[in-house]
């Protein structure tokens, strides 16, 4: 029943970051908690719940569904896995709605923690963005460095390019490269019909661009995910800026209305374990020939 319940908590969750509310609104909160009371009330003892907010990249690769097991097995504990952009995983956890943030967006990390949201910034894994778009590349940007490849969308308005425009860690980066580009975004958003600023997450966004068969910015493991379902390919994979690393932060509980340190610590220890981080390492390299992440343990990668 209880896992039923969690199913059910995902979903109403899921609805409400995809309608666009603001936050894990107050019908979401309301409804988990009455859930959590009406668990307690059973004769069996109630488990110990720990809340993550992660970013969509982690959850539509098929990470989070496979380790989380794990996890509730190892520590006698629920894990109700919320999914949203790094903006929106970042604003859960400065509400205390969460207990745990793994994101990647590494200045919105920093800040949140010296804003005495969170509490140390643990890197486990990375990989890297791309540019991908229609094999015939009508834009004529392949090979080109990713500031040089946004330079030329720009001025020449060729190709569709489909923006997250949610906030996301993955929005975030493309807002880096357009300013490296020597754009203001607000010019970028404006610029006409060939840029959509489409407000969803990672594998809609693959989606869509793939329908109109336009460009849009992914991780390397979200693309290789959904690839079999899409008629793109890596245009732009080359560049510093494409650097991709997911860090987990515990919510800092002196400035923060959570009560779970002590097991949020557990799953940061546990992702960056050698056992799992192995696991990470493996992840998907069977079905897809490659890695979709590459472990880091608590280490910035070079």
């Amino acid at each position: 029943m209880r896992k039923v319940l969690h199913g059910l908590l995902a979903v109403l969750l899921v609805s409400s970051i995809v309608i666009g509310a603001i936050g894990c609104n107050t019908e979401t909160t309301e409804i988990e908690e009455n859930l959590t009371e009406t668990d307690t009330s059973s004769p069996l003892t109630p488990q110990q719940r720990l809340k993550v907010a992660t970013t969509t990249s982690l959850y539509d690769t098929g990470l989070w569904g496979y380790l989380e097991p794990m996890f509730e097995e190892e520590y006698g504990v629920e894990l109700d896995v919320m999914y949203a952009g790094t903006g929106k995983a970042i604003e859960l956890g400065e509400r205390g709605d969460v207990d745990v943030i793994t994101v990647h967006a590494k200045a919105c990390e920093e800040e949140f923690i010296a804003e005495g949201y969170g509490v140390e910034r643990v890197p486990f894994a990375y990989n890297y963005f791309l540019i991908v778009g229609p094999e015939s590349d009508p834009a004529g940007i392949k090979g080109m460095t990713p500031e040089d490849a946004f330079k030329k969308l720009m001025d020449t308005g060729n190709g569709t390019f489909v923006s997250r425009g949610d906030d996301s860690g993955t929005h975030k980066k493309e807002k880096t490269i357009w300013a490296g580009a020597g754009y203001d975004y607000e010019e970028v958003r404006n610029a006409g019909t060939w840029y959509v600023e489409a407000g969803i997450g990672m594998g809609p966004a693959l989606m869509m661009a793939s329908e109109k068969q336009g460009y849009t910015l992914t991780d390397m493991g979200t693309y290789l995910s959904y690839k079999g379902k899409l008629g793109l390919v890596p245009i732009v994979d080359q560049g510093d800026v494409l650097l991709n690393v997911y860090s987990a932060i515990a919510v800092n509980p002196e400035n923060v209305p959570v009560k779970s340190i002590e097991m949020a610590n557990n799953l940061i220890d546990f992702l960056t374990s050698s056992e799992i981080q192995e696991l990470i390492g493996n992840y998907g390299v069977e079905e897809y020939g490659m890695q979709l992440f590459t472990p880091c343990a608590g280490a910035e990668p070079e």
